[in-house]
């Protein structure tokens, strides 16, 4: 008798450990929560290199407009605000893959 009592133990033991595994709730994360998707990341990169473009513009624009001269500030200033535009994607680009290579981690 003292055999079937352990048994019953050992079983009673053994079903509560699979009750208590089921009772904790499994926190699953959503892909979206956690990582950015390539998509944002692609769009932030476009974004960026138009703003860049833009802003060179504008200045270059603005100060044609001042000087009143012909549009060398304007293709001046566009064409830094390419090499801004493309630094700036680099970056990014650096960013992403160190967050890739150090296991997901994002950057501040």
């Amino acid at each position: 008798m003292a055999n079937t009592d352990q048994d019953r133990k050992a079983r009673l033991e053994a079903l509560e450990a699979k009750l208590a595994e089921k009772r904790t709730p499994t926190q699953q994360t959503r892909h979206q929560d956690t990582h950015h998707s390539q998509a944002q990341q692609g769009w932030r990169m476009v974004i960026e290199m138009v703003a860049g473009l833009g802003i060179g513009f504008g200045m270059g624009y603005g100060l044609d407009t001042i000087f009143g001269t012909l549009p060398i500030f304007m293709i001046l200033f566009t064409l830094f605000g390419l090499a801004a535009g493309i630094k700036t994607m680099l970056r990014t680009a650096q960013e992403m893959q160190a967050s890739e290579t150090s296991g997901g981690e994002e950057r501040d």
